[in-house]
């Protein structure tokens, strides 16, 4: 048994020896290794002998198998070595040749479609405001008049980060509306921004994705009211889709941070299975929006009973999506140079409403 062994043994790591590339050596791991290989065929073989016979040839055949099997391992590490050290001889890049011509790169969907936001809600007399990306629970849940029950504030959802000493978590916010109690701390009404950025959930598919961008809008004062809100909305959307008429339809929905609160759908068609915003008899949904909930404007620091507002809350992604016909938007951040050679827009062309958003 001891003899036959060391036969095997020796006939195997000669082929060991033998082997070239590692398709060679591959082929003698699975001669020797493999279900019907030399090994493994005297493995199958342990069932049929007595006791006394299995205890001496079944450690002797398991050291073998062992040692085999590091020896291929070894092999195989000499192997990629060679073939590495063969390609950085042979393998040589001329820098004395002239550069390639690339083009000139082109602007991220996302990045144009914010441009193009900023450009407008700045023509009616909106800053931009921005906050941090990781939160307090009390900026990104209790100020904004979410309870403790909220889904939204489940792991399911949220992205918390490791309790602190306190035992409180932070989080990845989930919406910029921080960016809003943030402004009324910090700001005396009237307040009239946008804060459009990064965003984080726990969700992907075709239409959802861990990190996206929102645009908010946030208007404070003593005066505001509902109509000022879809006045607004309407004159968004008709710049923003460049179109002389559009349809709105604002469906009484639920946030905690407005009271009312609206879901705002547009009209559009599906002719030909290519979707027009601004005709039609169909309607889509592309944001929310509501009266400004008074818990929310006494969590900023000033008095509900004289301060009013709204505020309205979009994805640029998806927006993105509607205007320029983009199906997938897990496409946005695959760093594609094809996908962006497509959708991109030009570098130098700036979104203005006085030369066209899209140009």
């Amino acid at each position: 048994m001891t003899q036959d062994l060391d036969s095997l043994e020796h006939e195997i790591r000669a082929a060991l020896s033998a082997a070239s590339d590692e398709r060679a050596l591959e082929a003698v791991r699975v001669g020797a290794l493999g279900k019907k290989g030399s090994l493994s065929e005297r493995l199958k073989a342990l069932g049929a002998m007595s006791p006394e016979e299995r205890k001496v040839a079944g450690p002797a055949l398991n050291d073998l198998k062992n040692r085999i099997g590091e020896a291929i391992e070894r092999r195989r590490g000499e192997l990629r070595e060679a073939a590495l050290a063969e390609r950085l001889r042979t393998e040589k890049v001329d820098v004395t040749l002239p550069a390639r011509f690339e083009p000139v790169g082109t602007i991220h969907p996302v990045t144009q479609v914010m441009e193009e936001v900023i450009a407008i809600f700045g023509d009616m007399g909106f800053s931009v405001a921005e906050g941090p990306h990781i939160e307090t629970d009390w900026y990104n849940f209790g100020a904004l008049n979410i309870p403790p029950e909220h889904p939204a504030r489940q792991e399911h959802d949220t992205f918390y980060f490791n309790p602190r000493a306190d035992g409180t978590r932070m989080v990845l916010r989930t919406h910029t509306s921080p960016v809003q109690i943030r402004t009324m701390e910090n700001q005396a009404p009237p307040i009239r921004i946008i804060a459009p950025g990064r965003t984080f959930r726990s969700d992907s598919d075709q239409t959802h994705t861990p990190m996206f961008h929102q645009v908010e809008g946030l208007v404070i004062d003593e005066t505001t009211h509902l109509g000022h809100l879809k006045g607004t909305l309407e004159a968004f959307c008709k710049a923003f889709f460049e179109i002389d008429e559009v349809k709105m339809r604002f469906r009484p929905s639920h946030f905690p941070f407005t009271e009312p609160s609206m879901e705002v759908d547009i009209g559009c068609s599906w002719e030909g299975g290519e979707l027009k915003i601004g005709a039609g008899d169909s309607w889509l949904e592309i944001l929310g929006s509501g009266m400004v909930h008074p818990n929310v404007i006494r969590a900023g620091g000033l008095d509900p009973d004289r301060y009013q507002g709204f505020a309205f809350g979009m994805g640029i992604d998806r927006i993105a999506m509607l205007k320029y016909g983009i199906p997938d938007l897990r496409a946005f951040f695959e760093a594609d140079l094809r996908w962006l050679r497509h959708y991109g827009f030009a570098a130098l062309a700036m979104p203005s409403l006085a030369e066209g958003l899209s140009v």
